[in-house]
């Protein structure tokens, strides 16, 4: 893994539970490009300039935080969610600051995306 950029008090890895490594790891590669490395059968890790993350064996539960993604162009990035197998739970809206939309993965994880 690369050095992490350790800052007190923010978010530096997020870790999701999944049913199937496999499908998670082809729905982020497909919709947002992430790669990953595994670390044995039941764990998958990624990567980003901000914050890390991972993907372990699980069932996923309803009611986590909501993790918010930036995109330079929203219309675009929900294309790519809906294309690549994802729900839109809540279409494009404004809020002050931008604009953003919620979907659900897979394994029925709650996103959101949201650009200036």
């Amino acid at each position: 893994m690369k050095p992490i950029k350790l800052k007190h008090e923010q978010i530096q890895y997020i870790e999701f539970l999944t049913t199937d490594i496999v499908r998670a790891k082809e729905f982020y590669t497909k919709c947002f490009g992430w790669s990953f490395t595994d670390y044995g059968p039941q764990y998958t890790a990624f990567e980003g300039d901000y914050v890390d993350g991972g993907f372990t064996i699980g069932e996923p539960a309803k009611g986590s935080i909501l993790v918010v993604l930036y995109s330079d162009n929203i219309e675009s990035s929900k294309r790519k969610v809906l294309k690549s197998g994802g729900t839109i739970l809540k279409d494009i809206f404004s809020f002050p600051g931008g604009k953003r939309f919620q979907f659900s993965d897979p394994d029925g994880y709650e996103l959101a995306v949201w650009s200036e």
